[in-house]
């Protein structure tokens, strides 16, 4: 972007006392950004960590208002890293919640927007003196988004949660496998897109996934593949994958970990898509979108925290 990211700041104390948080602001040139810069208790200058959310309309706290309820997944992981002697900022999307006015047309965005986005966001932190590392996390879309930043803003280290490995047109045309009967007008329109050519011969029942306004967006995404874009980093690697994540499957993360061969990767047993110890249940997996006040599971956050500490050094067994 252009203009130079300012940045405004509302400081609040924290209940327990573990870290302060600052409200804050980044302007750009289509709109300001709003984000949460959680201070650890600790002395400075310490590790910082920029948090980056998945797909959708997904909010700093890790909320997207298309599912039912509150679960605060990204909030929970900020604090809990945050009591462990880590700072961290996590931001509104653009477009969303306290960061809507910077919202583009649909047909205008791009997924360099969001890496745009990051690095900004980056840059800014990287360079406040109460901070001595970044290291950049990406969840879910989020893991690409943030493989492409940090090695923009030459980070001290990547850490991956539940990150696909696969670029997208092929998650996508398996996911189309279970509906047959729309998978040979799903796979026309895809081929199409890869090739960046977009098309207006979309039927209704695939208008949700392929209209045309999105589709500058979705030829842009479908460039990049996160196993390719990985094995650019020459930075230390974290791969973290839940055992029962539904929506990023432990193969996913394997396909990462063959893209970046010096890449540690921890399957954390029991861990969901949320980050919370859920059971590969139905009712349980619904149920966990919801459940704001579950704390996230400890395992994942102290493998975060252990890796940054040590300088996103080598891991110990755990």
């Amino acid at each position: 972007m252009n203009m130079a990211p300012v940045i405004l700041g509302l400081v609040l104390v924290l209940s327990d006392a573990l870290a302060t948080e600052e409200n804050i602001t980044l302007a750009t040139p289509t709109g300001s950004l709003r984000g949460t810069l959680l201070l650890a208790n600790s002395r400075a200058p310490g590790p910082v960590v920029l948090l980056i959310a998945g797909s959708g309309p997904t909010d700093r706290d890790g909320n997207n208002f298309l599912l039912p309820g509150r679960n605060d997944h990204l909030k929970l992981l900020a604090e809990a890293l945050g009591a462990r002697g880590i700072s961290s900022l996590r931001y509104d999307k653009r477009g969303v919640a306290q960061s809507l006015d910077a919202a583009l047309r649909e047909e205008d965005l791009r997924f360099e927007t969001y890496v745009d986005d990051a690095v900004d966001w980056a840059r800014r932190i990287k360079g406040d003196s109460r901070f001595s590392s970044l290291t950049v996390i990406g969840h879910s879309e989020g893991s690409l988004v943030g493989i492409i930043a940090a090695r923009r803003i030459e980070a001290a280290g990547f850490i991956s949660l539940a990150g696909p490995g696969r670029a997208a047109p092929a998650i996508i045309r398996e996911q189309f496998r279970r509906a047959p009967d729309l998978a040979g007008q799903a796979e026309r329109i895809l081929g199409e897109l890869e090739a960046g050519r977009r098309t207006a011969s979309v039927p209704p029942e695939l208008h949700a996934h392929f209209r045309p306004s999105v589709q500058p967006y979705l030829i842009s995404w479908f460039h990049y593949d996160p196993a390719k874009e990985i094995a650019k980093l020459t930075i230390p690697v974290l791969i973290v994958q839940g055992s029962t994540d539904r929506q990023v499957s432990v193969e996913e993360a394997r396909y990462l970990k063959q893209g970046n061969q010096h890449a540690q990767l921890r399957i954390v047993p029991g861990m969901n898509h949320l980050l919370r110890a859920v059971p590969d249940d139905d009712g349980k997996q619904l149920a966990s979108l919801a459940e704001y006040d579950v704390a996230i599971v400890d395992h994942s956050a102290r493998l975060v925290a252990k890796v940054i500490n040590e300088q996103v050094g080598a891991l110990e067994k755990f």
